[in-house]
């Protein structure tokens, strides 16, 4: 295992252990990291060297996320996730199995600058 898959798999278990310390189960911590996981991969995938157009609306991209921090995170997560989740094709798709009767939402501003660093 390289060093970069390493250190991407470092900071993935750092994402868990914030989400599971603050309460989130298995299951919805795993359900969010994917989310999080395909938006950052998207991400990279519009840029160069890759430079594909992706469906992804710039108001709901990785840097939407890496932009906020606190309150205004939590309420913007929150939104992508149900704006996205009504998107046609394979980005609906992805994000449609999200679950919007949670009782909170997930810590993704627990996860820090980590968020930024993936």
């Amino acid at each position: 295992m390289n060093e970069n898959t390493s250190g991407i798999i470092s900071k993935i278990w750092s994402f868990c252990h914030t989400l599971r310390d603050d309460g989130v189960s298995y299951g919805d911590y795993l359900e969010q990291l994917t989310y999080l996981l395909f938006l950052k991969m998207a991400d990279e995938y519009s840029k160069p060297p890759h430079n594909r157009k992706l469906d992804v609306p710039k108001q709901y991209n990785w840097e939407s996320l890496t932009a906020k921090s606190g309150a205004a995170l939590e309420v913007h997560y929150t939104t992508l996730l149900r704006e996205l989740s009504h998107a046609k094709g394979t980005l609906g798709q992805i994000i449609q199995a999200h679950r919007h009767d949670r009782q909170r939402a997930v810590d993704v501003d627990g996860c820090g600058s980590q968020r930024k660093d993936l």
